[in-house]
């Protein structure tokens, strides 16, 4: 027992500095707003919530988020945009975790990949209405945005871009997953036991 949880901690650790060094390798999309950019951090917390459970998944996406406001800092004193950050893994890998433990198939993988990206756009269009982005205009003391203008940043920015996040991340967990299938299998049948 003791060496599994070791053996737990010493993963998620090592899956939570390739999550922050993989952060640091970010960019923006095109015509969408350059505040909005892309990485692929959330692939090692996918891995760690189908391998060890939502749990391992939640302390890899807290970790490089915490790593990340340590060595990068925040344009506003305060992590909201790792706050954004944090809760778009979240809300990535959870749909992954449950679909796949029911279809532990590349299937199911692929419906879990699907169903996370829909569920990363939507909640992060709905979190920066009500949360993000007004915490953005509060702590940065710019007037907020209102109207057709607040509508028009989350359909025309927010929305877009992390559908296209979920498409790039769901591509890239695909295609390290087609070779990785037996070695996740095992690693759940070992943190399951």
């Amino acid at each position: 027992m003791k060496n599994k949880k070791l053996q737990s901690m010493i993963v998620i650790g090592m899956l939570s500095s390739i999550s922050f060094i993989l952060m640091l390798f970010n960019f923006p999309l095109p015509a969408l707003p350059p505040f909005l950019k892309v990485d692929f951090s959330d692939v090692p917390a996918v891995i760690a919530a189908v391998t060890m459970g939502p749990v391992a998944g939640i302390l890899v996406a807290f970790f490089k988020n915490v790593l990340d406001w340590l060595f990068q800092g925040s344009p506003t004193g305060v992590p909201v945009g790792h706050l954004a950050n944090f809760a778009t893994s979240i809300l990535f890998f959870m749909p992954v975790y449950f679909i796949y433990r029911k279809l532990s198939t590349k299937k199911g993988m692929a419906v879990g990949l699907a169903a996370g990206t829909l569920s990363m756009a939507i909640g992060m269009s709905i979190l920066n209405y009500l949360v993000f982005l007004p915490m953005y205009t509060y702590f940065l003391g710019i007037p907020a945005e209102t109207g057709n203008a607040l509508f028009g940043t989350i359909v025309l920015g927010i929305l877009p871009f992390n559908l296209i996040k979920g498409l790039l991340l769901a591509t890239v967990v695909l295609l390290m997953f087609t070779s990785m299938h037996r070695w996740i299998e095992q690693q759940r049948m070992f943190y399951r036991a």
